[in-house]
């Protein structure tokens, strides 16, 4: 017999009791090698752009994933969760969700959640980032972003040119607030900055209280919507070393580990509730070809600020 051959079990113990422990052991030999209590390391993968990419279609949610991460943390055998991050952010509500459900459910069952970001993890892909109890990047990839942007577009001279007049009712002095068919006013926009300066400290509180004392910088440096290549990210503190999954996890479990990738759930029916690809931009053919190209192109053009 090879030692790579499972060893039978020992003569059994006197007593009922010592019988039924043998066997179980005997059981456990009939098992396939992945039952007989290998470390499990299931991996989520969280990619694309997150909220909303259309109004019938949405990226990264809490409803989209959160099936997924409970089916994760329910592994058996797990002893830890590993979580794949691609994402150039998006709805700073879903992130904090999906933030907020990581760290439930790492709580309830108790298990180490280890981080592992691909290209990009910015803005809140970043805040979901940071459910990890440790993040780990490659040398490459772009971190940070801590910030709120919003944007639009002002038509007031284009409809002037072609003739077209606006005509809008409202009820409520502040309705029409940032309409890109008036004149801007500087009282909307100072109201939308005062908005996202409260949503910007929520971002920022959520990052000191997850890397603690492991941030290296002022927070005029590290919270001003910057972003940085994976290396300097290690110097600041917003991640903890370079590392792929592969690798950390052997090194940390064994070459035993299993690192099954834990799905979304596939089906007839699933392409009704907003399959999407990994960077968030869908053309299907059931999508409105026009809404579905400004979704794309949206969705482009978030990847496209960090350079992807």
């Amino acid at each position: 017999m090879t030692s790579s051959e499972p060893q039978l079990p020992p003569t059994p113990e006197p007593g009922l009791a010592g019988f039924v422990r043998h066997l179980g052991s005997r059981a456990r030999l009939l098992l396939p090698e992945r039952f007989r209590g290998r470390p499990v390391v299931p991996v989520v993968r969280l990619s694309g752009v997150i909220g909303a990419v259309m109004p019938m279609r949405s990226g990264l949610s809490l409803a989209s994933v959160a099936r997924t991460l409970e089916r994760a943390f329910g592994t058996r055998n797990a002893v830890a969760v590993a979580l794949v991050i691609n994402s150039p952010g998006g709805s700073p509500v879903q992130s904090r969700q999906i933030f907020l459900r990581i760290r439930q459910l790492a709580a309830e069952k108790k298990l180490p959640v280890l981080v592992f970001v691909e290209d990009v993890a910015a803005s809140g892909g970043y805040m979901i980032a940071c459910a990890g109890d440790e993040i780990f990047v490659d040398p490459s990839s772009i971190l940070g972003s801590i910030g709120v942007v919003g944007g639009s577009f002002g038509f007031e001279g284009l409809i002037k040119k072609i003739g077209v007049e606006r005509r809008l009712y409202t009820a409520g002095e502040h309705k029409a607030t940032l309409d890109p068919f008036l004149p801007e006013k500087p009282d909307d926009v100072a109201r939308l900055k005062a908005i996202q300066q409260e949503i910007h400290a929520v971002f920022i509180a959520l990052v000191k209280d997850a890397r603690g004392s492991r941030l290296k910088g002022a927070d005029d440096f590290l919270f001003t919507g910057e972003y940085w290549a994976g290396a300097r990210a290690v110097e600041l503190g917003l991640v903890d070393a370079i590392g792929d999954l592969r690798t950390t996890l052997r090194a940390r479990y064994g070459d035993k580990v299993q690192t099954p990738l834990i799905a979304p759930a596939t089906g007839p029916l699933a392409g009704l509730f907003g399959r999407r690809s990994a960077g968030g931009l869908d053309l299907s053919a059931t999508a409105d070809l026009p809404e579905g190209l400004i979704a794309a192109l949206d969705a482009r053009a978030t990847w496209a600020r960090f350079g992807l």
